[in-house]
């Protein structure tokens, strides 16, 4: 009998150790990221209000409730790089930077919680953080069961200054610290994009088992070349890594700059749409108390969100490219027996200043449901008319650098 009940314990610790297997990210995550609007600004002093500190959480937080933010589902507030005081305490924990978090970091988790969100800190696997400040490598145990006592919801652990090959077994150990602490943590993993750029393979099988979500891929900037690049490495990629996408796991394309300086409203639109294609997580990074009201209209977009919510988890793909013009196409619910519906996606990477008139046969981009479909325009949100049959033209206008965002529902 004492062997059987230690046989259970086992399995059950290396059940819990191996995989992440937290039941969270089911679809992809929603919430607000410090990093792309507020960078690493640690002078409070010649920039009160947006300086990484006590006060701008706060703010960020107040303004995702009384925004309508969370009530559309962004749940999670991620402070990023910059939090940390340069130098671990005398006892060789990390602490926040007194200065700039005076009440101390335990007292701001309780804020964002008492404001109904979730809170998500950043830490690195490396000697250093990107922005040099203390790293995990060598105290993840200490680390990680210091942050879930002090409540952490999220994490995401980047990988600057790893002087090692194997991030992969690095990863894993911060994933198996995470599953002892008993405590449900979001987890997301940097390393994917540093394999990448060292042109080391990654192994997405176990990717996915210890992960909530990754990047893949370099930083995103606020600019639409930068949109543009991540959209072509992941349509390059799509093959190899869409099929590790799913509830629980996902590949993150990174923060979503729609409010900041770089896109035009149409190019606002295009990442969004294409954001919720890609099942990509949807992490806001940008000043929430001044964004203007297009721009957050197409953040709290419901039936945008509802695409990028799907409870099928599929990854969208690149169907069709020519002469600037893409589709894009995601199964999404409902289904019709065998039949998906889809959410597609026409956007122009064309910059000749002109509206293009576009047409394409639905079976050309692989919607084949014999019953055919009904399609709503998801940034119109207006029903068009008749049944859409296989043998369709899909017909639309699209903008210069904009997109035709429209959901074909499968009839039965």
């Amino acid at each position: 009998m004492r062997r059987l009940l230690f046989l259970t314990f086992y399995l059950h610790w290396v059940e819990n150790s191996y995989s992440l297997n937290n039941g969270l990210a089911l679809t992809p995550p929603m919430g607000f990221m410090t990093w792309q609007r507020y960078r690493c600004t640690i002078d409070c002093e010649d920039f009160p209000d947006e300086c990484i500190s006590d006060k701008l959480i706060r703010k960020i937080a107040d303004a995702m409730v009384d925004g309508g933010y969370l009530r559309a589902g962004y749940e999670y507030l991620v402070i990023d790089d910059c939090w940390l005081e340069k130098e671990r305490n005398n006892l060789g924990y990390l602490q926040e930077d007194r200065s700039r978090f005076p009440h101390g970091m335990v007292s701001l988790i309780e804020y964002v919680h008492s404001k109904g969100l979730k809170f998500g800190i950043y830490e690195n696997y490396g000697n250093k953080t990107c922005a040099g400040y203390p790293g995990i490598i060598d105290n993840v145990k200490r680390d990680i069961n210091m942050f879930a006592e002090w409540g952490i919801d999220y994490i995401k652990v980047d990988g600057c200054y790893y002087n090692g090959y194997n991030y992969q077994k690095g990863y894993e150990d911060v994933k198996t610290r995470l599953n002892l602490t008993g405590r449900p943590i979001v987890y997301s993993c940097s390393y994917p994009a540093y394999e990448d750029e060292l042109s080391y393979p990654t192994d997405f099988e176990t990717l996915a088992e210890n992960c909530n979500l990754w990047r893949n891929f370099e930083d995103i900037d606020d600019s639409w070349g930068s949109v543009t690049g991540i959209l072509d490495y992941f349509a390059l990629k799509q093959e190899h890594i869409a099929k590790y996408a799913g509830p629980g796991h996902w590949n993150d394309p990174d923060m979503l700059l729609i409010g900041n300086y770089g896109l035009s409203y149409d190019q606002s639109k295009v990442q969004m749409a294409l954001w919720a294609i890609l099942a990509a997580p949807l992490l806001m990074s940008t000043d929430l108390t001044a964004i203007r009201p297009e721009h957050k209209e197409i953040l709290l977009n419901p039936a945008i969100i509802k695409v990028n919510q799907d409870p099928l988890g599929i990854q969208g793909l690149r169907v069709f490219r020519n002469k600037g013009i893409e589709v894009w196409t995601r199964k999404v619910m409902p289904t019709a027996g065998d039949e998906y519906s889809y959410a597609v996606a026409v956007y122009s990477r064309r910059t000749d200043g002109m509206r293009v008139l576009f047409s394409i046969p639905l079976q050309r981009i692989g919607l084949n449901n014999p019953r055919g479909y009904v399609i709503q325009d998801l940034y119109g949100l207006e029903d068009w008319a008749g049944v859409y049959l296989p043998t369709s033209n899909l017909t639309v206008r699209v903008n210069p650098t904009g997109v035709v965002f429209v959901k074909a529902t499968a009839l039965s």
